[in-house]
């Protein structure tokens, strides 16, 4: 689920920006994080379903040292037909690191949902997922370039690239918040079918028949722009994450809208409380 990907980039932003809190002999202590979160319009690369879902999902993370992360989300749905249905739960096994320097940054994970087998979300086909992301640091801009696989019935490939600046502003309390302008975008292969007509010249059989055959196509999925807004202070986190997703080469079947997808540019915003215990 990509709203996972977008918890991982805050996570990120503060493993990079924000003074890790270790005990005083400078042994990494297991930590464990709560957080309630919340996504005005759950969305898979702009792609959503007929219902306009909104979600909300609370998370549990496991970090056995400053490196290595396990969570949990299980997720809720809310839309016209159902007020707060459960769908699924997503969990992640991931790895991250940042240079001596401080001039790159590394995310390693492995994605497995669990999702119900009546789940309306658009990305409740995908059983699992694997994704390295690499980050080059300055204060002028930070780059983002990244790669995936996707596991489903079929095998999907994946690319990102991003950009962002980051401000950040400490506060007398020790409080910080940090705000981060981003630009990205999401590019990966799309596995479809594709039908049309033959034209048959042999005798006594028709003119013409209809064939099917399965395309694989590398397209640009799509481009999001957002800014995140994280505010800290001692053991609690807050996030605001407006975005605004421009859906590309969505796939349409002609004469069956329920198989093609649906998709279109789109406001929505993720809201998160977390709590280091």
């Amino acid at each position: 689920m990509k709203k996972i990907f977008i918890t991982l980039l805050i996570s990120i932003c503060f493993s990079c920006y924000l003074k890790a809190q270790n005990d005083s002999t400078g042994i990494s202590k297991i930590k464990v994080k709560l957080s309630a979160n919340y996504n005005s319009n759950l969305n898979y690369y702009g792609r959503t379903d007929s219902l306009n879902s909104s979600g909300f999902f609370p998370m549990a993370e496991l970090w056995l040292d400053k490196h290595f992360y396990i969570n949990a989300a299980p997720v809720f749905v809310h839309n016209i037909v159902t007020s707060f249905d459960y769908a699924g739960t997503i969990t992640t096994i991931g790895h991250q690191f940042i240079t001596d320097e401080k001039k790159w940054f590394g995310n390693a994970y492995l994605l497995k949902p669990f999702y119900k087998n009546n789940s309306q979300l658009v990305q409740s086909a995908l059983k699992a997922q694997v994704a390295f992301n690499l980050t080059s640091l300055n204060k002028i801009l930070n780059i983002t370039g990244g790669v995936d696989v996707k596991l489903s019935e079929k095998t999907d490939f994946g690319i990102t690239a991003g950009l962002d600046h980051l401000f950040r502003q400490q506060f007398r309390d020790n409080s910080v918040i940090v705000i981060d302008p981003s630009a990205y975008v999401f590019a990966g292969t799309q596995q479809f079918s594709r039908s049309y007509y033959k034209q048959n010249n042999m005798l006594l059989l028709p003119a013409g028949q209809r064939v099917s055959e399965s395309v694989t196509g590398f397209n640009i999925l799509s481009y999001e722009f957002s800014i995140p807004i994280i505010y800290a202070k001692e053991k609690l986190q807050l996030s605001f994450i407006p975005t605004y997703v421009i859906p590309q080469n969505l796939i349409t079947v002609e004469g069956r809208p329920d198989l093609s997808e649906r998709g279109k540019e789109m406001f929505y915003a993720t809201v998160a409380v977390k709590l280091i215990l």
